[in-house]
């Protein structure tokens, strides 16, 4: 392979792909897309270019100083980019802001080509993109400008990344603006998207991973899912969709598609509403077995609104289980998604 390509995740969370071509560093690769990332010697030397390699593979060499890196530090996966040689596609967390850097949000066209709805619950959107539109992490967000409206929308790809047509679940919301446009749009209809955003994304599988959604929060796990069969992944995936009403429950037969995809893909589905039939019902809380956390042996994902999120936070105190990595991500409607 000629060049690898590098996710640059700021703290604001702006993302930003580089290519880095075989044999070069990172800072230079950045330098070349006009991204100034944090530097001062860069010889290895001061150590203001540190920052987090979150997956990939890479060679730091040993042109730098244990003042700049320590053996420590280089352990928990800190890098400095000065010296950063990817040898595989990566993921680098930057611990500045995207303006610190100079560089920006990216804005970007794409063309309506379907509007399903799912009953009164939700709709997939799917747009079309060409070959000049962003790539995404599994698990990011858009901005999407609603048309004539002056307003914009924040929702998850529910589509992996590298498609020329990208989706997403949205909730219905009666006389919301996303929802009102919706309902009138037709396909050939433009918008304007801003992004990718968020830190939620999926990270490399090292070991079982425990998917929590809530209502349309079900979308980015649907692009992670795809990714990971792309990937034909081993690792032990449990999903659990928790949504309010039976209606809610959307996009089952795609979530079960991936028993045959992922080798060791298992779900379950909840529904909080007491005059429900549904199997299992309550809170996703109720449905998590102990074993499933795999004495914090786990990599949690969460996507869902507050009081899930809160709920599945207290829960894990309440057990005393600590998961070795756990990513969530709030969403309240018509609000922007805070990620963490």
């Amino acid at each position: 392979m000629s060049s690898y390509n590098i996710a640059l995740n700021f703290e604001d969370g702006v993302t930003r792909f580089v290519e880095c071509k075989a044999g070069e560093k990172v800072l230079d690769a950045a330098f070349r897309a006009k991204i100034n990332l944090p530097m001062d010697c860069s010889d290895g030397v001061c150590g203001t270019c540190k920052c987090r390699a979150e997956s990939g593979r890479y060679d730091l060499g040993d042109d730098y100083i244990e003042d700049a890196l320590s053996e420590d530090e280089k352990d928990i996966g800190l890098v400095l980019t000065c010296q950063m040689v990817p040898q595989s596609d990566c993921v680098i967390a930057v611990p500045a802001s995207s303006a610190v850097c100079k560089t920006e949000q990216i804005k970007f066209a794409a063309t309506v080509t379907k509007v399903e709805p799912h009953n009164d619950a939700a709709v997939m959107l799917e747009l079309g993109v060409d070959s000049s539109a962003p790539v995404f992490l599994p698990g990011q967000y858009v901005n999407i400008d609603v048309p004539g409206s002056g307003q914009h929308r924040s929702y998850s790809f529910s589509s992996a990344p590298g498609e020329s047509k990208i989706s997403f679940l949205i909730k219905k919301i009666p006389g919301g603006v996303m929802s009102t446009w919706l309902g009138a749009s037709q396909s050939g209809d433009k918008v304007t998207l801003t992004g990718p955003l968020g830190s939620f994304y999926l990270r490399t599988a090292d070991r079982p991973l425990l998917f929590l959604a809530g209502g349309t929060g079900l979308a980015p796990f649907l692009s992670m899912l795809e990714v990971l069969a792309r990937t034909n992944s081993k690792q032990s995936v449990h999903l659990i969709y928790g949504v309010t009403r039976d209606l809610d429950l959307v996009l089952v037969d795609a979530i079960d598609a991936y028993s045959e995809k992922l080798v060791s893909f298992t779900y379950s589905t909840v529904v909080a509403d007491t005059d429900s039939n549904h199997p299992r019902k309550g809170w996703v809380t109720q449905h998590m077995p102990i074993e499933m956390l795999n004495d914090g042996n786990v990599d949690v994902y969460l996507c869902g609104p507050p009081p899930m999120v809160d709920a599945v936070r207290k829960h894990f105190d309440d057990n005393g289980v600590k998961p070795n990595s756990f990513h969530y991500e709030k969403f309240t409607p018509n609000a922007t998604l805070v990620t963490a």
